[in-house]
């Protein structure tokens, strides 16, 4: 096996505190797992799995590959969204040619919102005590 053509492309995608590393195999069929389990047994709803695949939709590439995906941290709607900036930035390191499509929709950005931390002498982040005059 020659040095250039690797075997696959593996990179990481993360949004909150979901981190998600995608490894994407050329091949003939379509195959999509997630922690070990089928993309429609994770991701119970249509939703999640629109977000998991629009990136390769939106290349055209869906059959293109064999996705195997390691996600942890997180709920499942932010653990969707770090699988799509994965997929998305594997596609890239893939074919340079995608990278305008999908930055144009924003999936190669990494969303860095997080839930603050919550500070001492307030009840959570941001909410303190009631406060009277009287």
């Amino acid at each position: 096996m020659d040095k250039t053509k690797q075997a696959y492309i593996e990179t990481v995608g993360r949004r909150k505190t979901s981190v998600a590393r995608a490894r994407l195999e050329e091949s003939g069929k379509q195959s999509f797992t997630v922690n070990d389990q089928p993309l429609e047994e994770y991701f119970k709803t249509e939703d999640l799995r629109a977000t998991v695949l629009s990136a390769l939709n939106l290349t055209e590439t869906t059959s293109k590959f064999k996705v195997t995906v390691r996600v942890m941290g997180g709920g499942v709607s932010s653990q969707a969204v770090a699988v799509r900036h994965a997929i998305s930035r594997a596609l890239v390191e893939g074919d340079r040619d995608l990278r305008s499509p999908l930055k144009k929709q924003g999936y190669l950005k990494r969303d860095p919102r997080m839930k603050e931390r919550r500070k001492f002498g307030l009840k959570k982040a941001r909410k303190a005590a009631q406060w009277a005059k009287r």
